[in-house]
């Protein structure tokens, strides 16, 4: 017997010598740690069973009979049940069933004195791995053990692999079906063999119905030809297709879908499938491809490219779309020897509807307008807006002026009707400018801009209307345009200059004030009068800033005169409604005042009354800031405007300054009951009155004889430089001086009056 085996050795026959003195397990062989359970009625079989196994390297659980053995299974995992057959109360055929029926995972080897035929194929039957019988030798039994365990592993390794296999296809199957890309295989005659679920999100077509068909059946037909060469692709490499661009078909149905049209865009990708043969001779399989919905992307770009050349605010074509249509036009045109027609519309008094009523109301009055207006053009001329209240209006094909004439006549009457916004009647007009393509210009540009200009003139004749571009419209323009540069200039070196006109009291023939009037110091033309480049300041802007350097200039003019002349005189400055529309105008003006330290009731500020009405209430607030900080407001030009007691009553008005119009009318004898009628609401009201324009005696003595006791006009004084006003003050203050002494002192008496105004 040999030394490691335990005597007696019951069950165990064979040459002992044969076991080796340590046995080697082939743990590469296993890939886990078996569990045995020795299940045998004998003790002795079943201890002599055990140390064998744990020789070897194997765990080991001991059972004696068939309950046991069951219990433990429902418990304990094992691996491996060395069964004896012929066991009381519950043999190895009952446990065998048990295992069966309870689906144990767990291999068996058969170990039992029952030799028949009939019971080894019974047990192998109900499942056994092998058949042992008592007794049997040592390596036959660890044999069996070893390669019943092996197979058991390489079973276990296989379901593995297996499962491992089916989740990577049910997650591939996922990943494909779940994909946001339809992807496909073709079979080498262009037939589907494989599309992913997509196909029915997309197109609406289930999967089987599209298993086997043509790939042709979803092509968009124009797109056919293209599709030949890509959806059907054999090339592979950086030969093969990729984010070309195709259109696929949708299902036809008589049922609603999900979809905005029949076809939809796709980008695909896609490459040729090739296997090769034992001679490396390669054979077309198919075609796979991979077809992305583009839809959000292509509506995307679409979107862009109308925001690009449309008005989001009206819809009408932009500007860029307008130039590229009055291209075409004008090639057609010159084809066809047919003129056509550009007409410039700027909304009158936008920028007062906007303040008043509010932007919102102001946009929707813009859609009502840009509607209106297209609904009385043809579907061939182009509607533009191309500014915040201006339109340009292509007419091509049009036979004369006349053509032309009739439609701008026609806006200006249906855009006469109101708009009804938010309950709100709105009454709107139109200044139009005309040019005739090709007599007002070859190009487009050309067109527009005299257009512009044709449109400008109506705006300075009084708004509501049309013109059509003359040639003598260009140099007005040109002259505009180099005054307008000039001023830009002349702002910002330096060549503006002051010229103060006197204010005098009539009674006694002193000087009480002056009135600051800005003359341009051109390098080359001299002295210009306000009334060349006033106007080009109002509408290029420029007035803002040059009524700044005034204000500025002359507070600091006052304010040396005090400290150097001991002169104290009040001090008129004349302001532009942009000024007083601007947010920061009360601070600005405070400024100057603080840093200068000019005494309260110095600085008079004269305003005309139409820039007080274009937004009274605004005009009332920053007055009253003014005047609340002792600034003297004056109404200047009083009586040619919109007067009305209502509105002196509520602005902090001090001083009405009368037109000059109504001065040059004074007579010596007849009617001058409009003048009384001023004088005598100047002293109701209790303000100060001056009148403007003074030329002649009479007119002195119907003033005074009338209660008005400040004038100013050349009778007096023409506007001086800074010189010769205080030269003037200083010979005033050294003689007794009347206004008539006064008046001959001062010389160069011109028969008009100057434009005085800012």
């Amino acid at each position: 017997m040999h030394s490691i085996y335990p005597s007696p050795w019951r069950g165990i026959e064979g040459d002992l010598k044969r076991i080796p003195k340590k046995i080697k397990v082939n743990t590469q062989q296993r890939n886990f740690l078996a569990r045995i359970l020795v299940v045998d009625d004998e003790p002795r079989a079943r201890a002599s069973l055990k140390e064998l196994l744990r020789l070897s390297g194997y765990e080991t659980t001991l059972a004696e009979g068939g309950h046991e053995a069951v219990e433990l299974l429902s418990h304990e995992h094992f691996d491996l049940l060395l069964l004896d057959l012929n066991m009381p109360e519950m043999d190895g055929h009952q446990v065998m069933a048990h295992i069966n029926s309870h689906n144990i995972d767990c291999d068996i080897i058969v170990v039992s004195g029952e030799t028949t035929f009939d019971h080894a194929t019974q047990a192998l039957r109900k499942g056994a791995q092998d058949f042992l019988r008592k007794p049997y030798a040592p390596d036959e039994l660890l044999r069996a053990v070893s390669n019943t365990l092996e197979r058991r592993s390489l079973k276990q390794d296989n379901q593995s692999i297996l499962k491992r296999l089916e989740e990577s296809e049910n997650l591939h199957k996922f990943i494909v079906n779940n994909s946001p890309d339809m992807i496909y295989l073709l079979d080498q005659d262009g037939r589907f063999s494989f599309i992913n679920e997509r196909v029915e999100t997309l197109l609406g077509y289930k999967q089987e119905d599209i298993l086997g068909e043509h790939f042709s059946k979803l092509i968009f037909d124009d797109d056919i030809d293209q599709a030949t060469y890509t959806f059907n692709e054999r090339r592979t490499g950086d030969r093969a297709t990729r984010s070309t661009e195709l259109r696929l078909c949708c299902k036809h149905s008589d049922t609603p879908k999900y979809f905005e049209s029949r076809s939809v865009p796709i980008e695909l990708s896609s490459i040729g499938i090739y296997s090769v043969d034992e001679e490396n001779q390669k054979a077309f399989v198919g075609t796979y491809g991979v077809a992305r919905d583009i839809t959000e992307r292509k509506q995307a770009e679409e979107l862009i490219k109308y925001q690009l050349y449309h008005d989001l605010l009206t819809n009408l074509p932009n500007r860029t779309l307008f130039r590229d249509r009055l291209n075409m036009a004008m090639a057609q045109s010159k084809r066809s020897g047919k003129k056509l027609a550009i007409l410039y519309l700027d909304m009158d008094r936008f920028k007062i509807i906007n303040d008043s009523l509010g932007h919102f109301i102001g946009d929707e009055l813009l859609q009502s307008v840009a509607q209106r207006l297209r609904s009385e053009l043809r579907e061939a001329d182009t509607l533009a807006r191309v500014g915040g209240d201006e339109f340009n209006l292509l007419i091509p094909e049009i036979n004369d002026m006349q053509d032309a004439r009739n439609l701008a006549e026609k806006i200006l009457r249906i855009t006469a009707d109101p708009f009804i916004i938010k309950d709100k009647e709105i009454f709107v007009s139109f200044s139009i400018g005309i040019s005739i393509y090709p007599t007002d210009g070859d190009t487009k540009d050309a067109l527009i801009k005299n257009a512009d200009m044709a449109m400008y003139k109506v705006k300075r004749a009084g708004k509501n209307g049309y013109a059509f571009y003359a040639d003598e419209m260009k140099s007005h323009f040109s002259q505009s345009l180099d005054i307008e540069n000039g001023l830009r200039k002349a702002i910002s070196t330096n060549e503006l200059c002051l010229f103060y006109q006197p204010q005098y009291d009539i009674l006694d023939g002193k000087m009480v004030g002056v009135e600051a009037l800005v003359r341009w110091q051109h390098p080359e033309k001299g002295i210009i009068q306000p009334n060349e480049f006033i106007s080009v300041a109002e509408e290029s802007g420029l007035i803002v800033s040059l009524g700044e350097w005034v204000l500025r200039k002359a507070c600091t003019d006052i304010r040396r005169w005090i400290d150097e002349e001991s002169v104290t005189l009040s001090l008129s400055v004349n302001i532009s409604v942009q000024q007083l529309e601007m947010e920061q105008f009360v601070a600005k003006t405070l400024k100057i005042i603080k840093r200068l330290n000019l005494p309260r009731n110095i600085l008079e500020l004269e305003i005309t009354e139409h820039a007080i009405m274009q937004d009274m209430d605004k005009a009332i607030h920053t007055l009253s800031q003014l005047a609340n900080k002792g600034v003297r407001i004056a109404i200047d030009d009083f009586g040619t405007g919109y007067s009305s007691l209502g509105y002196l009553q509520t602005l902090p008005i001090n001083t009405l300054k009368m037109d000059r119009s109504f001065v040059q009318g004074i007579k010596s004898t007849g009617d001058n009951s409009i003048i009384n009628a001023i004088i005598a609401m100047a002293k109701g009201l209790n303000l100060d009155l001056i009148a403007e324009g003074v030329e002649q005696q009479p007119q002195i003595d119907h003033l005074l004889a009338a209660g008005c006791r400040l004038a100013q006009g050349f009778y007096y004084s023409r506007p001086l430089p800074e010189e010769e006003l205080i030269k003037l003050i200083k010979e005033a203050s050294s003689a007794s001086i009347t206004g008539k002494t006064t008046a001959t002192q001062s010389t160069q008496h011109p028969t008009t009056q100057e434009n005085h105004q800012i």
